[in-house]
């Protein structure tokens, strides 16, 4: 079910920061709702806080699933300097 709350033109201009921020800051599109659902039902100590909250759970790979993928390269033998894998990536 959804309520509509009236709020000041000041409140909705820093809702929009937070959200502009939140993007900036994590990459994850937030909408009000969603950030004032948080806001309301989740104890933050700090706006940095309530931003780490959008973030994505990152998990790093572990010693062996690194050792694992890193198994996986070898060695030609030819050396490659910055400049040559500049051209490949990015052109002349």
């Amino acid at each position: 079910m959804s309520t509509s709350v009236k709020v000041t033109d000041r409140t909705k201009a820093r809702l929009e920061e937070l959200q502009a921020e939140i993007r900036l800051e994590t990459g994850t599109k937030v909408t009000q709702q969603e950030l004032l659902e948080r806001m309301v039902t989740e104890p933050y100590e700090s706006k940095d806080d309530l931003i780490d909250d959008f973030r994505d759970d990152f998990e790093p790979l572990s010693d062996d699933e690194i050792e694992q993928w890193l198994s996986g390269s070898s060695d030609w033998g030819t050396e490659t300097t910055d400049d040559e894998i500049d051209e490949v990536l990015y052109g002349e």
